[in-house]
């Protein structure tokens, strides 16, 4: 034992004379820097392209360097949404709602890294803390709304026969979403919590400009309680993949946030392919209530109506069995 402590002295001195002499400060090292890679099925792969962009402030500062998603990653990102997507939606509204709110939860706790992550792309530390705030506000306003909006856009519907009519929404299936290019963080979160909240899976090209905001946000994801593969986040450019999005058979939806018509119409062309839903957002103010509205969650949607006969009695009325 003695000897043992000895040791341990000894290496405490060492440790502390690697400083200026006198043992009061620490040698110093080499920083951490972090590798941001894509989210694809619960796990973090790098590109299967090897390619990277460079990530800019507004001062031409690197920031760091993001994977130049491909064709083959976003491929892979199908195929982790499409395994996920039934058995997310089998969920209940109830456990979909938990799984939001453990989200803010995740975002409240690590809320002053985001805003760190924030300032260092350009963003003043007022504009950060107010777009984390909102972020988490909205993750809360779905995890409300998951149990609910079936309630008030469901029917039953009159008809001029025998029957029970019923109409309840559906989710689509995949969607792949071009988030808004501004604000990185909160158009993330604004792009994917109403497709997810009724049970889609998601594929999202983040923000260009502010990746290392959604690579940060996947790793919310990654520790809320959300199944792998319901949301798989890519970085890359908007230009090489669009076509990608639009043309594959096995997404359901394309959301698209930007103004570029040129774009839009590539997308409608494409995506008449396999009818394909487009659907077109503004890169307009995400603070606005339109992002928070339950008629977002519909975009997303489809009606099914089912109808079910209603028994007759042996006198010619009608009755319920």
């Amino acid at each position: 034992m003695a000897k043992r402590k000895s040791t341990i002295k000894k290496l405490a001195k060492e440790a502390a004379s690697n400083g200026n002499g006198n043992g009061s400060s620490i040698r110093s090292r080499l920083a951490v820097q972090k590798t941001y890679k894509l989210y694809i099925g619960g796990a973090f792969p790098r590109t299967e392209s090897g390619r990277y962009y460079k990530l800019l402030n507004n001062e031409n500062t690197l920031i760091a360097n993001m994977c130049l998603g491909s064709r083959k990653d976003f491929r892979n990102a199908v195929v982790a949404a499409r395994g996920a997507q039934g058995k997310w939606a089998s969920r209940t509204a109830y456990n979909r709602s938990q799984i939001l709110y453990r989200i803010a939860e995740m975002l409240e706790e690590r809320s002053e890294q985001f805003e760190d992550t924030l300032t260092a792309l350009g963003n003043s530390t007022k504009e950060a803390r107010m777009e984390v705030n909102t972020t988490i506000d909205r993750a809360v306003h779905y995890a409300g709304w998951a149990d609910k909006y079936q309630q008030i856009f469901s029917a039953v519907n009159p008809v001029a026969s025998a029957h029970f009519n019923f109409s309840v929404l559906e989710p689509m299936g995949v969607v792949a979403i071009f988030a808004p290019e501004k604000q990185g963080l909160l158009g993330l979160a604004s792009a994917i919590f109403p497709a997810i909240c009724s049970g889609n899976s998601v594929v999202v090209l983040a923000s260009t400009k502010e990746a290392t905001a959604a690579i940060n946000f996947a790793e919310v994801l990654h520790t809320s309680d959300l199944p792998g593969g319901v949301v798989n986040i890519l970085t890359g450019s908007r230009s090489e993949l669009l076509d990608h999005f639009a043309t594959h058979k096995d997404v359901n939806a394309f959301v698209y946030y930007g103004n570029n018509k040129a774009d839009k119409k590539a997308i409608q062309e494409l995506a008449a392919d396999n009818l394909k839903r487009s659907v077109f957002l503004p890169q307009n103010n995400l603070y606005d209530d339109y992002h928070e509205s339950p008629y977002r969650i519909l975009a997303t949607t489809e009606t099914k109506t089912t109808w079910h006969p209603i028994a007759q009695d042996m006198t010619g009325g009608g009755g319920a069995y």
